[in-house]
């Protein structure tokens, strides 16, 4: 069978190792790896036990590389859709009946793949906060006097974060990916806020939903040159009671500035295939 090469066909591949996937929080590598990047070539990834300099002050700037699992197959990578009651989230009456409508193919509320309304499933892009929290793989940041740029490889696209002192907007029209502002808050530690999202976006695989009032707030913290950390907390008075920690210090490593990023696009056409293979016949 011809190999599908879109965001889809990799998530659906995912979704047949999602038992050996812990939906725990992103172990971290204490050795170095080789990975391989999208032109074939390998490269050392350096590990937690292998001494790096000093971080550099207002910079994470990089091609950084998640240690351990991308694929979180329950939903946020803190908070999965396990079923354990640690992990249940502060739901309004509002936020619990939108979570209910929707029909995930992961998580409590799980149905058959072939009968899930997920909007990945159709193209929709993933938006914020959920491309922080599903399939984050090798992501490049860049920085220029006013903005610092982040590349991701799921879905090949990319966002501005404005880092010239503007705030967000206090009412917005509603994009996919919102509007984000940052500040440095010491010399290693950038924190950017994300509002104006459209309430067409999950949260996460697991369905949780979100609305026009979500927060996202985004840390990255550089550690040492070689390790950043990601945290990411969400607030969302419409539907949560109070403000959660979707992903916690979520580990990347550095790779070299030759590292050629992979491709994972959303084609229609292969979706079709691949419904006409797997899907369709499963759902019968």
């Amino acid at each position: 069978m011809q190999k599908l090469h879109t965001r889809i066909a990799w998530a659906l591949m995912a979704m047949g190792a999602s038992s050996l996937v812990s939906a725990q929080a992103i172990p971290v590598q204490a050795r170095a790896q080789t990975v391989e990047d999208g032109w074939g070539r390998k490269y050392t990834k350096k590990g937690k036990d292998q001494p790096s300099a000093a971080a550099p002050k207002h910079d994470i700037s990089g091609i950084w590389d998640p240690d351990g699992a991308v694929f979180s197959p329950y939903g946020a990578i803190a908070m999965p859709s396990d079923g354990k009651k640690e992990h249940e989230l502060p739901f309004t009456p509002a936020g619990l009946a939108a979570f209910k409508k929707h029909k995930p193919a992961f998580g409590v509320t799980e149905v058959p793949a072939a009968q899930s309304d997920d909007p990945v499933n159709i193209c929709d892009p993933q938006g914020l906060p959920r491309q922080d929290l599903y399939e984050l793989r090798t992501t490049q940041i860049a920085q220029t006097a006013k903005q610092i740029l982040v590349l991701y490889t799921y879905d090949q696209l990319w966002r501005s974060i404005w880092a010239d002192g503007r705030e967000v907007p206090k009412d917005p029209e509603p994009k996919w990916l919102g509007y984000s502002a940052g500040k440095w808050v010491d010399d290693t530690t950038f924190v950017a806020q994300t509002v104006g999202v459209d309430d067409r976006n999950w949260v996460d695989n697991a369905g949780r939903p979100q609305s026009d009032a979500m927060r996202t707030e985004e840390k990255f913290h550089r550690v040492d040159y070689d390790t950043l950390e990601l945290t990411v907390t969400l607030d969302d008075p419409k539907f949560y009671t109070k403000p959660w920690v979707a992903a916690d210090k979520v580990r990347f490593r550095l790779l070299p500035d030759d590292f050629h990023m992979g491709e994972m696009l959303c084609s229609p056409s292969e979706i079709r295939k691949y419904n006409q293979l797997v899907g369709d016949p499963v759902g019968k």
